[in-house]
């Protein structure tokens, strides 16, 4: 398999984490989407969305948006609920994470780190956004160690990912205590270094 990710890309790293925790065998191409290398006409052939991350499968078939290919390398894993309707809580989770969370947390985020942009400049509907975020995880996380109950699954792993990067975007995580202690255990659980 070959994995097409950039390093700085939390939704790249969810696809690293969960092959690594699983022991599957990959290559990791490194793409960077601040040289625009998802824009070249080969990467076009393989994934037209021009996103990363994307994968080939081992039989070569192609694979896009992190949270497809984290489910379909975890089929059959305990990072996937056995029951239905934890499975179905599990999906809700990562459905809202890239309608209601990632384009917030993670864009801010970006704008800030990687393009310089002061966070006082930030537009005040995306840090508004970010925050009720991480206000819904932090509401989400007062009753279970994880978001769908007590063990870790690939909802953990797809808001993982950007959450615990959220101080890049100036985001203060120290008023999510919950979301803080969380980070940790998901870290933990996927033996991501820190």
């Amino acid at each position: 398999m070959k994995i097409y990710g950039d390093s700085i890309s939390g939704n790249c790293l969810k696809v690293k984490w969960v092959a690594d925790l699983l022991g599957r065998r990959y290559e990791w191409v490194e793409t960077s989407v601040l040289q625009s290398e998802s824009r070249t006409p080969a990467f076009l052939a393989m994934n037209p969305a021009g996103q990363v991350p994307a994968v080939i499968l081992d039989d070569g078939r192609p694979l896009a948006q992190s949270n497809a290919i984290i489910l379909h390398l975890a089929e059959g894993s305990a990072l996937i609920p056995a029951d239905a309707y934890d499975r179905a809580r599990m999906l809700e989770w990562m459905f809202w994470e890239q309608y209601s969370h990632e384009p917030y947390v993670a864009v801010a985020r970006f704008q800030v780190r990687f393009l310089g942009k002061p966070v006082a400049d930030l537009e005040p509907r995306l840090v508004e956004r970010g925050t009720a975020a991480l206000q819904r995880l932090e509401d989400g996380l007062a009753q279970s160690p994880f978001l769908v109950g007590a063990s870790v699954s690939l909802a953990d792993v797809a808001l993982v990912a950007y959450t615990r990067e959220a101080g890049d975007g100036g985001f203060d995580l120290a008023r999510y205590p919950n979301v803080q202690a969380w980070i940790g255990r998901v870290e933990r659980a996927l033996k991501i270094a820190t």
